[in-house]
């Protein structure tokens, strides 16, 4: 992935002598002081994660890529509105990734739900369009009830995982739990819904 370079300011001396040091939390209040070192440390640490969580929701390389510039163009700009008290820097960070990646992805649907629309006009379909929807409504609902079904811990964790695209290490981190424990909420979870659904193991 190219490294996006905004206009820096140099950082001084006394902000770039310990930069290899410090953590995110600390790179964040930096770069919001305008520290290009503070920037390229911490693109360095977190690219990978970023641009992996954002390329598991949109599969699409050169689309993940051109996302996780965005990403980091938007860490450069807001950086000072981070708040270590509502949560640590990678959630922040990550949370932004997974919200620009959900906002791609809607964006790209509604292009292609008017293409479809202008393409269909004059296409008579061959199928019910009202027994169709029905069964998907109908499907939709078991699926709803079933996770309204798990406890709200496991229905937390298999809709981040599931739903949200996180890593098993990412949904921990989010969580703040242990990752065992989020493997065991996903595996409880995923049981009590095959069970509330009727699917053979």
């Amino acid at each position: 992935m190219l490294r996006l370079v905004p206009s820096f300011r140099e950082p001084s001396e006394d902000f770039a002598s310990d930069v290899e040091s410090v953590s995110k939390e600390e790179l964040l209040r930096r770069i919001a002081e305008g520290d290009q070192q503070a920037f390229s440390r911490l693109y360095d640490d977190v690219a990978p994660r970023v641009l992996g969580l954002i390329r598991r929701l949109l599969i699409d390389h050169a689309q993940s890529e051109e996302v996780a510039q965005e990403v980091f163009l938007e860490i450069w700009q807001t950086a000072s509105r981070f708040d270590e008290k509502k949560g640590g820097a990678s959630t922040w960070i990550l949370t932004m990734a997974h919200r620009r990646a959900v906002d791609r992805i809607r964006s790209s649907q509604s292009s292609r739900d008017r293409d479809t629309k202008v393409g269909i006009r004059d296409f008579a379909p061959e199928y019910d369009h009202v027994s169709e929807t029905v069964e998907v409504t109908i499907e939709h609902e078991r699926v709803k009830g079933a996770m309204e079904r798990l406890t709200a811990l496991q229905r937390q964790a298999v809709c981040l995982a599931y739903y949200g695209g996180y890593s098993h290490s990412e949904v921990a981190a989010l969580l703040k739990v242990p990752i065992g424990t989020v493997k065991t909420r996903l595996r409880d979870g995923m049981i009590r819904l095959r069970d509330e659904l009727g699917v053979a193991s």
